[in-house]
């Protein structure tokens, strides 16, 4: 089994605020090996940012303990920085300069030699564009030049805190295949978001969390084999269906105005139950298992839509 690259055991971070401690963090176990593409996911305001800062050195932790590349942080963190490249907030690039010159600039600033800015460019697929200036790019060609700016040193581990946020269908396609590049590549990322559906065609790994604390870890191949199989039930009033399925003891994970989600490898239990009832089905269709659902059975008790930036 690959090194442990980021292995975080028992986060807890706390901040003091006029109305009590707030929790951001709670009790969160994440570790990503080398060679993964390791998702990162969780609702809005689960402590994804809180979490990335800390192993950045931005934050510091309440208790618990962090180690990049099998180095403590924030200890030995100038030891293991070089090491590390992350997109954490948008990076200030010279609107008109062009996307060649911006990375040009930025690598002679710190003694990167020149022919890395062409590798870079053409690790997230710029090649070809770069030529253009920066403030006729879209955001998703901004977004690849941010990367490629991370890629300048030759990272070992790179991380993306949301990556495909506000971007068009256009955009997630182009950050998608670049991330899906790098990891064909051997670089290890740790991505956070919360768009399941594209994160599962990236990673290979995934860490699932709630409130601050972990739900499910391994990879995604053991993620979806974990999980019951569901069926989508479609009738003419979801309503008197629910009550008779929750009374014979079937699971219905998901409710709309002319269907539902029930968790059961017995699908003919379904139909049997239903008829007795007096309920027309009419529908009566597998759902292959995704991240999607699987967030959405771990995250629903889950208080969502805190407000996940606080001071650090």
């Amino acid at each position: 089994m690959a090194e442990p690259v980021v292995e975080i055991q028992g986060l807890r971070k706390e901040y003091a605020g006029r109305a009590g401690t707030h929790v951001a963090v709670s009790d969160l176990d994440l570790t990503v090996r080398a060679g993964e593409v390791h998702g990162f996911l969780g609702p809005n305001g689960s402590g994804k940012t809180t979490t990335i800062r800390i192993l950045l050195g931005l934050a510091s932790a309440t208790r618990g303990s962090t180690s990049l590349f099998g180095q403590p942080v924030p200890q030995a963190l100038p030891q293991v920085i070089g090491r590390v490249g992350a997109v954490v907030e948008s990076p200030k690039f010279s609107p008109n300069f062009t996307g060649r010159q911006n990375l040009l600039l930025l690598a002679r600033s710190v003694g990167i030699p020149d022919q890395r800015v062409d590798a870079a460019i053409e690790s997230v697929g710029l090649t070809g564009r770069d030529r253009g200036r920066y403030k006729t790019y879209s955001l998703g060609m901004k977004q690849r030049l941010a990367v490629a700016a991370t890629l300048l040193k030759e990272p070992g581990l790179l991380i993306l805190d949301e990556p495909t946020n506000g971007l068009d269908p256009s955009g997630i396609r182009e950050v998608r295949e670049m991330i899906r590049g790098l990891g064909q590549s051997g670089v290890t990322v740790l991505i956070s978001s919360h768009i399941l559906a594209e994160v599962q065609q990236v990673c290979t790994a995934a860490t699932i969390i709630g409130n601050g604390r972990t739900l499910a870890s391994g990879t995604v191949a053991e993620l979806l084999g974990g999980t019951a199989p569901t069926y989508r039930v479609v009738v003419p009033d979801p309503v008197p269906a629910r009550t008779a399925l929750e009374a014979a003891g079937l699971r219905v994970t998901g409710q709309d105005p002319t269907s539902l989600l029930v968790e059961t490898d017995r699908p003919a239990e379904v139909t049997r139950v239903l008829g007795e009832a007096g309920v027309w089905l009419t529908e009566l269709t597998p759902r292959r298992a995704d991240l999607e659902s699987i967030f959405l059975s771990l995250t629903e008790h889950d208080q969502l839509g805190r407000d996940e930036e606080a001071p650090s």
